[in-house]
């Protein structure tokens, strides 16, 4: 019960965040155009502080960076098996299975870094930093490329290339690792600067995604949802257990690894299928229905892994 009260206690100011956003933007305060607009500042520089100042203060253990590696491109990599194998039993066309495809494999960031922090502090917080350096590259080279095949969206291997080195939490992750191996940490008092500055993209992120949803669905997408959630929030964190476990992650890595493979979809990736091709509708009524839903199975996967 100790456990049940600390996830919680830990949960409830989380998604109680989200649903404050929810309600402001319902009713249009600040203006409709502020929530892109704080969603592109969080995005690019209050979460990347948060990430930088993180990881470049954590006591990384290199040794540990290849099982957690070998555990997330398994677990994603089964993952993967599995949508491609139901991509004949859903009710939709192309372009649906690629929303169906990025909404059982992507995660939301900010939900992930808020439960890490308040259920494992600072040691937590850093394995979470280095699982999404790890898994965010991979998810969207996997995406990118089922989009290319399904939704016909032009891509070539130099803009993928550019697309993962343009990509703020990919390159705060490097930078945080690489100031943290090397020696030099935060100097001339940037240290603070960067914790000041992240401190804010927990509470705003996890408001913009409040913002974003938006349920808006047909009986024929009904399916395909309810599919792509049980992928994503039961299926995805069995597997990403069962590796962990079989790799020999130690237990604040296997419950951590768990813990992401269990959160909702991503809003990133609603950006993605309207820039290649895929159904944007369909993957905005995803995360409405897997954000929903997570509210009561996350706890069940914390409890279990714990």
């Amino acid at each position: 019960m100790a456990n049940l009260g600390l996830i919680a206690a830990t949960l409830l100011p989380v998604f109680l965040l989200i649903v404050i956003g929810a309600i402001l933007r319902r009713a249009e305060f600040p203006a409709a155009g502020f929530w892109p607009q704080l969603e592109q500042l969080t995005y690019y520089l209050l979460f990347p502080a948060l990430l930088i100042h993180t990881l470049a203060t954590a006591d990384v253990d290199v040794a540990r960076i290849g099982p957690m590696a070998l555990a997330v491109a398994l677990s994603l990599g089964s993952v993967t098996l599995i949508l491609l194998g139901l991509r004949r039993q859903l009710p939709v066309d192309q372009p649906g299975f690629t929303s169906v495809f990025q909404g059982g494999i992507r995660f939301n960031t900010y939900l992930g870094v808020a439960i890490a922090f308040g259920l494992f502090g600072a040691p937590g917080a850093a394995v979470a930093a280095l699982i999404m350096a790890l898994k965010i590259p991979l998810i969207n080279l996997l995406c990118v490329a089922v989009l290319a095949w399904y939704a016909g969206g032009r891509v070539s291997a130099g803009g993928v290339f550019r697309s993962l080195i343009r990509n703020p939490l990919i390159l705060a992750c490097i930078a945080g690792i690489s100031l943290n191996l090397s020696g030099i940490g935060l100097p001339l008092g940037s240290g603070r600067v960067l914790e000041i500055i992240g401190s804010a993209a927990l509470p705003l992120g996890l408001m913009t995604v409040g913002a974003g949803l938006s349920l808006r669905t047909t009986g024929a997408q009904a399916a395909a949802i309810g599919l792509s959630s049980l992928v994503k929030l039961a299926a995805l964190p069995a597997l990403a257990w069962g590796w962990a476990v079989a790799v020999g992650l130690h237990p604040l890595e296997t419950q951590l690894l768990v813990m992401f493979a269990a959160l909702p979809t991503a809003p990133a990736g609603y950006i993605l299928a309207r820039q290649m091709g895929g159904d944007h509708r369909l993957l905005a009524t995803l995360l409405t229905a897997q954000t929903a839903a997570a509210a009561l199975t996350l706890p069940l996967w914390l409890l279990l892994v714990a």
